[in-house]
């Protein structure tokens, strides 16, 4: 069975890693102006993300705006959105799960094994938050570049990574890393290794034997 300072390091990380997707899902940075043309307006950019679009001007302005229409919206943002929000409630629920089952908490009652498979659980949990995150990051970041080498998009409305996808690629990592270390808490190997059979001790000869 994994130690409580696996176990910490794997919960430290995931949720890190969870908090990071919080960032990425809120901002609006996941996909920017690119300046790949030579006869391109570098007077201001225009940020894509999940809920707004925002444009920065030189001047240090920066101006945003809600989607109107969640209908309207491509597809890839549609499926972006779900799947995070999902990667987030579901990271949530991995923590409460993980805490209740490590070693350092007194929840979850004081049955090792137990404890063990309670934390092995919200480490599982937490690996299905970070895929759905990646998956999410992954899909939005493979349209950025379908669009971008598309010759049918005009030059001026290509765009290119921002940074919000890759506190996403990150924070999914952290999650997966983190919920792999919690699910070596395995409960088998602890109770074999405390199980020994009894030992048979020979039994003392008798100075005389009886007929």
């Amino acid at each position: 069975m994994a130690n409580s300072g696996l176990q910490l390091l794997g919960f430290t990380m995931a949720a890190l890693g969870w908090v990071g997707l919080i960032a990425c899902t809120a901002l609006p940075q996941w996909q920017i102006s690119s300046y790949a043309g030579d006869n391109i307006i570098t007077a201001q950019a225009v940020y894509k993300g999940l809920w707004m679009e925002c444009i920065s001007q030189s001047t240090g302005l920066i101006s945003c705006k809600m989607y109107d229409s969640v209908l309207a919206l491509p597809a890839s943002i549609q499926a972006t959105r779900a799947l995070m929000v999902v990667s987030l409630v579901v990271g949530f629920l991995a923590m409460m799960i993980a805490a209740m089952g490590m070693k350092c908490t007194r929840c979850g009652g004081d049955d090792k094994v137990k404890k063990a498979r309670i934390a092995m659980t919200g480490g599982i949990v937490f690996i299905v938050a970070g895929l759905a995150a990646l998956i999410a990051c992954s899909w939005y970041g493979h349209q950025i570049v379908t669009d971008f080498y598309n010759p049918l998009v005009p030059m001026n409305t290509k765009f290119e990574f921002g940074s919000a996808i890759f506190i996403g690629w990150a924070g999914s990592a952290l999650v997966l890393l983190g919920g792999a270390l919690l699910s070596c808490s395995c409960p088998g190997s602890e109770g074999k290794a405390g199980y020994r059979s009894p030992r048979s001790y020979p039994k003392p000869s008798s100075a005389k034997e009886y007929v």
